[in-house]
């Protein structure tokens, strides 16, 4: 079945821009670089997160730099599509969306934030949030150009 045609511009939010909004934006960034616009968001900005920090960095994405934003924070509010992660991200979305042709989405995906307090446990629970989120974007968009996956 062939994919959509790729949006131009792609907004991840969710509650916070701690875990899986910017988890997304690096990895559509590094699924698609130069071929899409990727951002990300929360309804309040947060604070970095040291476990995404790592569990990115296990697969060579550095989000060491990643300052956690807030809709308000947003430099432009169109965008082709927003994915939410979400149930206020999502409503925040679909009220961002109203008279502009942006296309929202929700895609459930575990808050790691309410794993166990224990690091290897929390650790897990991270990179199972990080895969499936690349697994939700490879089968949205497609493998990137030249993977075979």
């Amino acid at each position: 079945m062939p994919k959509k045609p790729l949006p131009s511009t792609v907004l991840f939010a969710c509650t916070h821009n701690m875990i899986r909004s910017p988890m997304a934006e690096a990895l559509m960034k590094s699924m698609f670089p130069g071929q899409i616009f990727a951002d990300s968001c929360g309804l309040s900005a947060g604070v970095a997160d040291g476990f995404v920090i790592t569990v990115m960095d296990e697969i060579g994405i550095d989000l060491s730099n990643h300052e956690p934003k807030s809709f308000d924070d947003l430099e432009d509010e169109f965008f082709d599509l927003i994915i939410c992660f979400s149930d206020v991200s999502y409503a925040m979305a679909l009220d961002m969306a109203q008279s502009k042709s942006t296309e929202v989405e929700f895609w459930p995906v575990y808050d790691a934030a309410l794993a166990s307090d224990n690091r290897e446990e929390r650790l897990t629970a991270y990179r199972l949030v990080r895969d499936a989120i690349a697994e939700k974007l490879k089968d949205y968009f497609g493998s990137p150009e030249g993977e075979n996956k």
